[in-house]
């Protein structure tokens, strides 16, 4: 008898466990109240980024994340190192499986309609960032486009060069035509160019993506053997991944005399620009943490089956060497950056019925 009861009691609290949710106790089919079913009952995303796997990635990838497990979603991320046949592959992979909704980030203009059109006509929500899906003129319905603000990066950095003088000699880290946000860049730094603000002395740019940092490297020191002191004003990083290879250059060639200026930031960016005697004096970002963020909300808002943007934009600021402090970070840059890394955008009261239930 005692066997008996031990084994009973087993498996009622067995059955109690199974019955409970792992993030916040709900009860298996139970529904929320106040909250659209479509983002109730074991959500399932999956976030593909063609880009290596470096700080920036990684604040994107755990920005959106962190914000799909706080809905109760189940959040696979997956990097395709600019390997776009490797990307497509994933994509593909993704479409044929049980996945809700995809995030997509970084697909290139001449395959991503073709990629992302069967997501579409299974029914799947999708969000792209840095990504261009159009083909014939035709973009694909339903599919919101996020992107940061690049022509105001560009702006931004840029104005930062042009303050050197008239025109600044420059030389350009880019890569392209191609890379949608590398492109957007360039359409302002090319309108710089016209207005005699700079004047372009080398554009260089990775052709090994595997190690972009020191492949910039190697290329920015044959470059800076050919110009004396004096000679280049600024080097313009369009991408930080770049400027970082550029930095290193510059520091081994002992080039302080020449300024760099870039656009986006991580926690190694902010580092280098407080080593003492850095030349990197600027740069223009937007937080991809909350980048990953708002790509979520979005993606929620339409699982949810309300109304969401074609496009939407993520606002750029200027991050000053002068301003960083001995414990400035990603985490605490808003302390000198007002707005960074904060908004409501999509924000809605039914997220925060999520997030209360399954908060840790």
């Amino acid at each position: 008898m005692r066997k008996l009861f031990v084994l009973m009691m087993a498996l009622v609290l067995m059955l109690v466990a199974c019955s409970e949710d792992n993030n916040g106790g709900q009860a298996s089919g139970e529904k929320l109240e106040g909250v659209p079913d479509g983002v109730q009952g074991g959500i399932k995303i999956a976030i593909i980024r063609n880009l290596p796997s470096d700080d920036h990635t990684k604040q994107f990838l755990d920005g959106a994340r962190q914000e799909g497990e706080a809905f109760g979603f189940k959040v696979d991320t997956m990097i395709a190192d600019n390997n776009d046949a490797r990307f497509q592959e994933l994509v593909a992979q993704a479409i044929q499986q049980d996945y809700d909704g995809l995030i997509i980030s970084h697909g290139k203009a001449d395959y991503s309609y073709d990629m992302l059109k069967p997501a579409l006509d299974k029914g799947m929500k999708v969000v792209t960032f840095d990504t261009v899906a159009e083909k014939d003129g035709k973009t694909l319905e339903g599919v919101t486009s996020t992107v940061q603000d690049d022509h105001k990066l560009a702006e931004l950095s840029l104005d930062e060069v042009a303050s050197l003088g008239k025109p600044v000699n420059v030389i350009k880290v880019w890569y392209g035509p191609g890379i949608p946000p590398l492109d957007s860049r360039q359409e302002i730094y090319k309108k710089y160019e016209e207005e005699g603000k700079i004047n372009t002395l080398e554009t260089v740019g990775p052709t090994n993506f595997q190690d972009i940092q020191g492949d910039i490297a190697t290329k920015m020191n044959a470059i800076l053997a050919k110009y004396p002191e004096g000679t280049v004003d600024a080097v313009w990083g369009s991408w930080d991944e770049m400027a970082k290879g550029a930095y290193k250059a510059m520091k081994d060639n002992k080039r302080d005399d020449i300024k760099l200026i870039s656009i986006d930031v991580s926690n190694q960016d902010i580092n280098l620009m407080r080593e003492e005697g850095s030349n990197w004096v600027s740069t223009a970002a937007v937080d991809p943490y909350l980048i990953g963020q708002m790509n979520m909300r979005i993606l929620a808002k339409k699982l949810a089956g309300e109304e969401t943007p074609e496009t939407y934009s993520l606002e750029a600021k200027l991050i000053k060497q002068s301003d960083l402090k001995e414990d400035t970070t990603m985490f605490n840059l808003d302390e000198i950056v007002e707005g960074w890394g904060k908004s409501d955008d999509f924000n809605e009261s039914w997220m925060e019925t999520l997030r209360d239930n399954y908060k840790k």
